[in-house]
């Protein structure tokens, strides 16, 4: 049985949903690292897990209480809430952000990673030639993700939901960047761009009584592929969910390990200092998406040569990352000593 959460306590999760789904949109930022470092991560992949056969019977049956109470559903109501809000405010300013003030903002996530690091690794207490070697691998695993080359763009609806299925391991495994993820499968673009700005723009209109988007094709095949990947998005969550609750149950310790690799092999994919790489067509111009932005191919990382007040302003972003995590973890020993 879980606790009754405070009205604070309520107001809290659904911040921390609005930070989940801002990390979830940013390509090299995990949403599972909010939720291991803001201390719900074991509640969130255990919740998850309640729905099963059992929470679908008890929804069958009109149980609608007794569903609610199972699947923990205050917890995930609030957290899901908080991700909904996210993707129409949060992640419309990184959006801006990015565009306007790119070096700062992926320096304060590389921040934000590097105190992630250090929160996660304090209190694991059984570092051994095993538990390194097991990080080592998730080390691995991160990097050589983070230099793989991306695919086309692909808007076969199975590729889709496979999509969903793949591209919410971001929200369920902390160092995997979901977003990133999906642009190695060539579609960040379309599921996470296009699509959501399709709904942004089909429910403000609907709000003015406008329904003119019935006769637009492009815009209902973006709704289509959104609904599609929502479905494969809640289809992946539900079984990752399962898959890693047993696996922190029986070797909590090695996925811990693994976990602390695979976010320290993410610095590479949020590394502040890099160049766009675009792709090009057989004539030697630039592709664009549908919306006229510049198709990105990759990046190209480098070493900053000098010390301008450009890189000094990056440093200092670095920092406040680090702090703002850190400040996480004396809020969350405020909390417990309250609670104590």
């Amino acid at each position: 049985m879980y606790e009754e959460r405070s009205f604070g306590d309520k107001t809290w999760l659904v911040l921390k949903g609005l930070a989940m789904g801002a990390a979830n949109k940013v390509p090299g930022v995990s949403g599972g690292v909010v939720a291991f470092v803001a201390g719900f991560y074991e509640e969130f992949i255990y919740s998850l897990q309640k729905v099963n056969r059992k929470a679908f019977a008890l929804l069958i049956n009109g149980r609608f209480a007794s569903f609610y109470r199972y699947i923990n559903g205050q917890f995930l109501g609030l957290l899901i809430l908080g991700m909904v809000i996210s993707y129409f405010s949060v992640s419309k300013l990184l959006d801006y952000l990015i565009e306007h003030f790119e070096l700062y903002v992926w320096s304060a996530f590389f921040g934000m990673i590097i105190g992630s690091i250090y929160y996660i690794a304090k209190d694991f207490d059984n570092w051994n030639r095993k538990y390194l070697g097991y990080m080592l691998c998730g080390i691995i695993a991160g990097v050589g993700i983070s230099f793989l080359e991306p695919a086309s763009e692909n808007t076969n609806l199975f590729f889709v939901f496979f999509c969903g299925i793949i591209g919410v391991s971001g929200m369920t495994l902390p160092g995997l960047s979901g977003s990133f993820i999906l642009i190695l499968m060539g579609n960040y673009v379309l599921l996470i761009v296009d699509s959501v700005n399709a709904l942004y723009n089909t429910v403000a209109e609907l709000l003015t009584g406008d329904v003119s988007f019935v006769n637009d094709p492009v815009r209902i095949q973006l709704l289509k592929i959104l609904i599609v990947f929502s479905l494969g998005s809640l289809t992946g969550l539900v079984s990752l969910s399962h898959l890693l609750a047993y696996v922190i149950k029986h070797f909590k310790s090695a996925t811990y390990a693994v976990i602390i690799g695979f976010i320290a092999g993410s610095l590479g994919v949020v590394w502040p200092w890099k160049n766009k790489q675009y792709e090009y067509n057989a004539s030697g111009a630039i592709n664009y998406d549908a919306n006229g932005q510049p198709i990105i191919k990759g990046y190209e990382r480098y070493w900053p040569t000098e010390i301008s007040a450009e890189t000094i302003w990056a440093i200092f972003f670095i920092i406040v990352g680090i702090l703002i995590v850190l400040s996480l973890d004396w809020y969350n020993k405020h909390v417990n000593r309250r609670h104590g």
